[in-house]
This record gives C-alpha cells, structure tokens and sequence, in this order.
C-alpha cells in the first residue's frame, strides 16, 4: 500500500510501497480517510525523542487519524467493519500517514457525527493533549485562573475551549492578528506575545500549559499562584516521567539534569513543574467526542493538503503560522 516514511533520523519523508498491517486479535485495521498533521511527526523525523521513543526505519510517519473500520481482531467487540473512528494509534505503533492502519482497539473511538472526516482526524492527539494537561494533570475547576500559550496553535485552540468548559478562567498568548479568533474560542485574556511581556500582565494563576519551554517555562512560573501548576509539552523531561515511561538509570540521570534547573526555580516559588508527553486513550477519545457533538469543542482545521502533498505539508506544519490543524487527505 502507499505510505509516507522516513529511511532514518534527519531524513526526509518520502513515498513508499508498504506491507499492508497485520492485524491482531486485538487491532482495529481503519481506512485512512485523513490523517492530522503534528510537530510530534518532524521531532520524530529529526530524532529529537529518541532517547525515550527510539524507532528502528524504515518509519511511517503519522499520529492523527479519522477513517472507516474495515475489518476487526478475534477479540473486538466494541466495533464491526463500517464503523466512522478516530484514534490516536499507541507509540511504536504510529504511521496514519498511509491507506490503512491497525489501531489497538483501547485506542479507538467512534468519530463525532457533528464534524467532518477532516475536522476529526485534526482531534485526536491535540485533544488528547489538553485533555490529560488540564483535567487529569492540572484538575481545573470552574473559578480557577489558566494560562494557554500558542492559543492559536492545534493544542491552543482546543485547550482554549476545554479550560472554558470546565469553567475557568483563560487567558492565552497569541499574535495581534489572531487575537480576535482566540477570543472566539473563549479566551478571556489576550496578550500580543509580541508586544507585550505576560509575565509582566498576569499574576495568580492556578495552571498554565507551556508549548514552548526555555525561557517562556520560565517566565510561566512566576504568573502561578503559590501551590499553582505548569506543564510543559515541549520540556524539559522530568525524572518522574523517566521512571514512569521506565527508562534505564543513566536517562533518568540525564533527564533530573535537563530539568533540575526549572524544578529548583519551581521548588522555591513554592509551585510544580511537570513534564507531559501525551499518550493514547480511546476512552478519553469518546469523552472528547461527545463535547465535539455537544458543542463545547470546535475543530478547527487550519490547512488542508492532498495525500500526495505529506512531504511540503510537514514542512508547512513545522514553519508554523497556521490556526489550528493541517490536515492530510486520505490516498
């Protein structure tokens, strides 16, 4: 079948003719109808995770997908061929960037009716994301102050609306020509990334989620209140996360070095730093959908791109400036 794949770290994405998936007694082998576009796939490509998620290429590349089941494992009961899905497939079992995919069925949720094919494969590991920064992580409640970074961004624009729904709230940083699309989306509070220092503008906040790490994690812990939480996506890694991913002593040790410098700024302002790196969960998929089909949750697809267009369309993801998602057609 058609893929997208990488013939090792630092190489380009390039087309290629694939063994079709095996299917196990618990997989769920789904039509790729679209497939969402991540900068988890370029860190991949670039190699940036390998110490924690090694791949062994050729790789098919692609972590977002929404299609039709046509067929089932021995042991799926919960869906039968012709069922609408998405699903963020499991590590080491990525590469929605081709015609078909077995998904492990603990992965896979019934797509929302509401939306189309395109607007669901933009959902599952953005959504995913929020979902576990915000409601497992953060336990946002109604009342509490959250600061969003890259509101306009594909996990911005999605926690934007799920920190809205749980009734906090949200200020988000955005550039002067989005401003008015984040607060369409529920922002409360709106700092021109560009103009404005939010450090500076924002004080007593309960939660933030960092996208971008460095100096902006940085500044994001001086705007908590005492007690107040931020979780970084984009680092640096935490020795609680290596023991929980269950990595060898010398990465714990590597990663309490990485991040020894903003656990100890978190220590003394008396707040918390944790690391995030999202993982599958078809349960917390069927949650989303059913906010999605209620309203609460819109998704919003940025960019759109022809199958054939994988390659520029990774490359216009990792450029940056579209508003939510890009998106891959189906072959």
């Amino acid at each position: 079948m058609r893929a997208f794949i990488i013939d090792g770290y630092k190489k380009p994405l390039h087309e290629a003719d694939v063994a079709e998936p095996t299917v196990g007694p618990n997989d769920v082998l789904i039509s790729v109808a679209a497939a969402g576009i991540n900068g988890l796939d370029e860190r991949i490509r670039t190699g940036e995770f390998k110490a924690f998620l090694p791949y062994r290429p050729p790789l098919t590349l692609g972590h977002d997908v929404a299609g039709t089941v046509i067929r089932v494992g021995s042991q799926v009961r919960s869906f039968t061929p012709g069922d609408e899905v998405f699903a963020r497939p499991r590590d080491h079992r990525i590469g929605t960037f081709a015609e078909r995919i077995a998904v492990d069925q603990a992965d896979v949720a019934r797509a929302p009716s509401s939306v189309s094919v395109l607007e669901a494969a933009s959902l599952p590991l953005v959504a995913l994301t929020a979902w576990q920064a915000l409601v497992e992580k953060g336990g946002v409640t109604a009342g509490q102050k959250v600061l969003i970074h890259g509101g306009a961004g594909g996990v911005g624009t999605i926690a934007i609306q799920l920190a809205k729904h749980l009734g906090a709230e949200v200020a988000t940083t955005a550039s002067a020509r989005n401003a008015e699309f984040v607060r369409s989306l529920g922002a409360d509070v709106v700092i021109d990334y560009a103009s404005q220092d939010f450090s500076e503008e924002l004080s007593g906040y309960d939660f933030v989620l960092d996208s971008l790490g460095g100096e902006n994690l940085t500044k994001s812990l001086r705007v908590l209140r005492a007690g107040g939480m931020a979780v970084g996506i984009s680092g640096p890694p935490t020795p609680a996360f290596a023991e929980e991913i269950g990595l060898n002593p010398v990465l714990r040790i590597a990663m309490s070095a990485l991040s020894r410098k903003v656990r100890r700024q978190a220590k003394k302002l008396g707040v918390t730093y944790e690391f995030l790196f999202m993982r599958a969960d078809g349960e917390q998929l069927r949650a989303i959908a059913e906010l999605v089909d209620a309203g609460a949750i819109r998704p919003i697809v940025g960019a759109t791109y022809t199958f054939d267009e994988a390659p520029e369309a990774l490359e216009a993801q990792h450029r940056g400036g579209i508003r939510g998602k890009s998106v891959l057609l189906g072959a």
